[in-house]
């Protein structure tokens, strides 16, 4: 379930305008990978449909940030439209009344996001009705997919994630053999379809054995859907984010390859200076090593790595020879920059399509406060806003490296 946030005014969501700096850019796209090399083109519209798999990112925001990084040269402009509790016939978004119904609303929300790209990520909630309800889901799921063809949009489909803890062992095998058989549904129509599947199931399941992914073993929490960003990067075909930097020094100076560029290559090992020729900026979660930094040839004694006159890490020569991993630094807190102003968008789209008080604004007691209507559109502006600012952050930025003896 996602946090409730409570929502703004538009008078205090101006006041986000002073929060980034200003600069004027459109927002831009990135390139997506499938089974043929994924791509995103200028002016795509990604769709993030499902049930709580996608809503509860909107607290992190990592899928959208692991798309935006890895394509920071377009303009592509994301939504998240998970629900959580949702299936395929949208029943969790009967929120107001009757009609409209939750599929009525399902439709609605899906159109007026005009996708050019929707990745599905559905069956988690439809496992609960055993193989009865396969025949119903597979029905559903087609229709879905039908109605996201005559958009003109393309269609990616997620497995569902299993159960990792809660629930008795007993009970939790059979819902996972389930979630399994469900997968497998969605798997068989995909390829009947021609459209991409992305089995979330098993990966999901081994990374769980190496760190704590969820907050009540069925939701991700923010390790789990650092996790997912790069489960779907993997699946979507897309290369290692980055590559390890090696670096030799002798009396000669100081030699490196790409990504690595020396500043000083007549220097030995005191003050090396180097910068990096990032692709992308790396995600901002610091359970696996982004970068290894490995420098051969110093002398004995330990040194100490800094990023734009800012300390990293300091290690010995032994280790620094060994390979050191590095977890912050400048390209570090830019992408945080980035994710927080992607979470700030996300926050104002979400209340902007489902506000809290929607029965009164939108449903059938909209008489008392359907003035309320024009706020909602005007917050476009500060979406608009927020998206250019994140394309103006979404490049790596040059920054120096500095190695330098502990005295």
């Amino acid at each position: 379930m996602r946090k409730i946030i409570v929502s703004a005014t538009f008078g205090f969501l101006f006041a986000l305008l002073i929060t980034f700096p200003v600069g004027l850019a459109v927002a831009q796209t990135t390139p997506v990978a499938s089974n043929p090399p994924f791509d995103l083109k200028n002016g795509e519209r990604v769709v993030f449909l499902g049930n709580s798999l996608f809503e509860d990112d909107m607290q992190f925001g990592y899928l959208e940030l692991a798309l935006t990084t890895r394509f920071p040269d377009r303009d592509v402009t994301f939504r998240n439209l998970g629900w959580t509790g949702d299936n395929v016939f949208g029943v969790a978004r009967s929120t107001i009344t009757n009609p409209p119904t939750g599929y009525d609303l399902l439709m609605e929300h899906l159109t007026k996001a005009k996708p050019t790209l929707v990745f599905l990520a559905f069956g988690g909630i439809e496992a609960q009705d055993g193989e009865a309800g396969l025949p119903v889901f597979r029905d559903g799921l087609a229709k879905l997919i039908d109605k996201i063809d005559q958009l003109g949009a393309k269609t990616i489909l997620l497995s569902p994630i299993p159960i990792l803890s809660a629930d008795t062992p007993e009970n939790r095998a059979k819902r996972n053999t389930m979630l399994e058989v469900y997968a497998s549904a969605m798997a068989k129509m995909a390829s009947e379809r021609n459209k991409p599947f992305i089995d979330l199931f098993k990966p999901i399941q081994e990374v769980s054995q190496k760190a704590t992914i969820t907050e009540d073993g069925i939701h991700l929490n923010e390790t789990g859907y650092y996790y997912l960003a790069t489960l779907l990067e993997k699946s979507l075909g897309l290369p290692a984010r980055t590559g390890n930097v090696v670096i030799t020094v002798s009396k000669q100076g100081a030699e490196a390859t790409a990504p690595v560029k020396i500043l000083n290559p007549d220097q030995e090992s005191a003050n090396l200076k180097f910068t990096l020729e990032e692709r992308s900026l790396p995600l901002p979660e610091t359970v696996e090593a982004v970068r290894v930094v490995k420098i051969t040839g110093l002398k004995k004694g330990f040194y100490t790595l800094t990023n734009d006159k800012t300390d990293v890490i300091t290690a010995s020569a032994k280790d620094w020879a060994a390979g050191v991993p590095i977890r912050q630094g400048a390209a570090f807190e830019q992408a945080s920059r980035l994710r927080e102003m992607i979470l700030k968008k996300n926050d104002l789209f979400y209340f902007q399509y489902r506000p809290l008080n929607t029965t009164y604004i939108l449903g059938f007691r909209s008489y008392e406060q359907g003035r309320h209507v024009k706020g909602l559109e005007e917050q476009n502006i500060l979406i608009k806003w927020l998206e250019s600012q994140i394309a103006l952050n979404r490049t790596p930025k040059a920054s120096v490296y500095q190695l330098t003896p502990l005295k």
